[in-house]
């Protein structure tokens, strides 16, 4: 089923302000609860991550009101990542089928800036990111299978 969320960058804060988020909407963490930087496969070409980076959140979702996800993640300072009023919130996406996850994208990022082409990632899902014309931030999530 097709769906729309939102998406925080917080600066290695994310678990402090979803655990407030949570004291405020109630509820609990969805999913796998609180996935941590550790969790993810080493990258080709990244340098391993410190101890204290390993515990960062890399993914968290908290269902508010009943209607509507918050997800977040961790801007990782060390690797030089850093959030800014701007870069820190996207409009994430699953429009529920890879093809209408493709359609909506390359519409997207015409005149944009891509950050992650589309593709097959190692949580399952088909996933791409962009900043459009107008600088809103765009994250795109399907998990249908090719």
């Amino acid at each position: 089923m097709a769906s729309v969320s939102t998406y925080l960058n917080f600066q290695e804060k994310t678990e402090e302000a979803f655990n407030f988020y949570k004291s405020i909407f109630g509820g609990e963490f969805q999913g796998a609860g609180i996935m941590r930087m550790g969790d993810a496969p080493p990258q080709e070409g990244m340098p391993p991550l410190s101890e204290k980076d390993k515990n960062l959140v890399m993914h968290v979702e908290l269902r508010i009101l009943g209607v509507h996800t918050l997800m977040g993640t961790d801007s990782i300072g060390s690797c030089g990542m850093q959030t800014t009023s701007g870069n820190n919130m996207h409009v994430n996406l699953d429009p529920g089928t890879r093809a209408e996850t493709k359609r909506i994208f390359d519409r997207l990022k015409e005149g944009g800036n891509v950050t992650m082409e589309l593709q097959d990632m190692f949580w399952g899902d088909y996933f791409g990111s962009l900043t459009d014309k107008y600088g809103i931030n765009w994250m795109f999530n399907c998990p249908e299978k090719p």
